[in-house]
């Protein structure tokens, strides 16, 4: 990834491994440097990326930037390419589509269903951590943190017990991707496709207490969603849901073993889970870059002008580690006063499922530290692999003793 001269800035000499490698040491630079970068991505297509808190916030509510691919210049990035049953979806939404189905979903996706999930949740963390109790170490990516919120989404859609395995391979399959099996994403895409559209015709028939069963029958007045608006609502649950989740307890939990202090403070006063996972957002949240938008005019940022139909990316990171907005923005807080993070969005766009993440997050840290007070990791802290990518934050895997 390359720097165009909007900025006065030398690149380092492998900027897309930095911002994989050190993601926030390369943010403070660019932020530094300018409040905006022409920069040409790992893919070779250009894009603007927006670094500082006070730009990215009110960027990301400015109904000027669009979300709809349309308006999109031919030659920039659009991010996944998906069939329309499946891209119909809240992120590649403007007004007033994306206010109809939201109004829609925020009907289903109800506080009250949240926290109805709670018990269940904090029984299926207590079983994950059973199961490996009596081995000493584990991998808390792939023992904990991955099937605690894929169980999770697949009880909020209903899905029965023998398609989960498949749900789970198909979203490894698109969240990290095989290099030596380049076919599986699009089998894994073709898998979905198909199998949505049989669970919400099982909906149909035979209705449940399920999310899916509440989209099915929401309505507003006589506006229901549509085959193919279920399906991509479906989808984005799934996607959304289970990749951001798993990512944010890995790096929340890295926090913790990197900062005992604050591992400490929180065993001891368990009741402050609810701060400290808003400071495990912030701090090294799931999301370094948000969805792509499109300019509708040209945009002004810093000085910077943006022409319309541009590829523009809004670093939700590096807001949450601006200077300008947090004091001592590298230092994980548990105490932290200045609220305020981006990591779930902003504006009409704000994770719609963002108290589920935060319920799955609470409670799943919260066991791991009461259970096992000896966690530590099992390998060097410069042996962990991160995934490969500059858009999303995760670590690969998460080898720990207790």
């Amino acid at each position: 990834m390359e720097t165009a001269s909007s900025t006065p800035s030398a690149p380092p000499a492998d900027p897309a491994a930095a911002l994989v490698h050190d993601p926030h040491g390369s943010y403070a630079r660019l932020r530094e440097a300018g409040p905006v970068h022409r920069i040409t991505g790992p893919d070779g297509l250009p894009v603007w990326v927006v670094t500082r808190y006070a730009d990215v916030r009110q960027l990301l509510a400015d109904p000027r930037l669009s979300l709809d691919k349309a308006h999109g210049l031919p030659g920039n990035y659009r991010g996944f390419s998906l069939p329309p049953a499946l891209d119909a979806n809240l992120l590649n939404m403007d007004p007033p589509d994306h206010t109809r189905i939201r109004r829609l979903v925020v009907k289903a996706f109800t506080p009250a269903r949240v926290e109805r999930m709670r018990p269940g949740i904090e029984s299926l963390a207590d079983r994950l951590l059973d199961e490996v109790a009596g081995h000493g170490r584990a991998d808390l990516i792939a023992d904990y943190a991955a099937p605690l919120p894929i169980t999770v989404i697949c009880d909020l859609l209903g899905v029965p017990e023998d398609n989960r395995p498949d749900f789970r391979a198909w979203t490894d399959a698109l969240v990290t991707p095989d290099p030596a099996d380049p076919g599986a994403a699009k089998a894994a895409v073709a898998a979905m496709l198909g199998y949505f559209p049989r669970l919400i015709a099982d909906k149909r028939r035979a209705p449940g207490e399920d999310l899916l069963t509440g989209l099915v029958q929401v309505h507003d007045g006589g506006d229901r969603l549509t085959e193919d608006e279920l399906t991509s609502l479906a989808f984005l649950i799934l996607f959304a849901g289970y990749e951001n989740t798993v990512q944010l307890i890995g790096t929340a939990v890295l926090a913790l073993l990197d900062h005992p202090g604050q591992l400490a403070a929180l065993r001891a006063e368990p009741a402050r889970i609810g701060a400290a996972v808003e400071e495990f957002a912030r701090y090294d949240g799931p999301v370094l870059l948000a969805i792509r938008r499109f300019p509708v005019e040209d945009v002004e940022v810093g000085g910077v002008r943006i022409p319309a139909g541009e590829t523009v990316m809004l670093s939700t990171a590096s807001a949450n580690r601006d200077p300008a907005r947090f004091a001592d923005p590298d230092r994980l807080d548990l105490d932290r006063r200045d609220g305020g993070h981006l990591a779930l969005g902003h504006g009409i766009h704000h994770c719609v499922g963002a108290p589920l993440a935060r319920l799955e997050t609470q409670i799943a840290v919260a066991a791991l530290v009461r259970r096992f007070p000896g966690l530590a990791l099992d390998v060097p802290r410069e042996a962990l692999r991160w995934r490969p990518s500059v858009r999303a934050r995760g670590l690969l895997a998460l080898p720990v003793r207790f």
